[in-house]
């Protein structure tokens, strides 16, 4: 077991994990043991979501076409837009 005694000393251990090393267990003196599980984002999530909707890829796509002919809003200028009324 890691014993860690500064928060850079953790960083690096936490930088040299990877799937090969995905569990390090270490121990912070006055705190206690601990153990750091290293779980992989899925960097394909929102593309292999796209592609099991047909809907949402059309979706998508329709978005991308408005925003290139600059047919878009802002969040400011969709608040901009609603009346007070309209939140009663």
């Amino acid at each position: 077991m890691n014993k860690v005694l500064s928060s850079e000393e953790l960083m690096k251990f936490i930088d040299d994990m990877d799937r090969e090393n995905s569990v390090m267990q270490f121990s912070i003196p006055g705190k206690g043991r601990f153990t750091l599980v290293l779980q992989e984002e899925d960097e394909q999530s929102i593309y292999a979501d796209v592609k099991k909707n047909p809907q949402l890829e059309w979706m998508f796509k329709e978005s991308e076409e408005q925003y290139s002919k600059g047919l878009g809003m802002t969040t400011s200028d969709l608040l901009k837009s609603l009346k007070d009324k309209e939140f009663k």
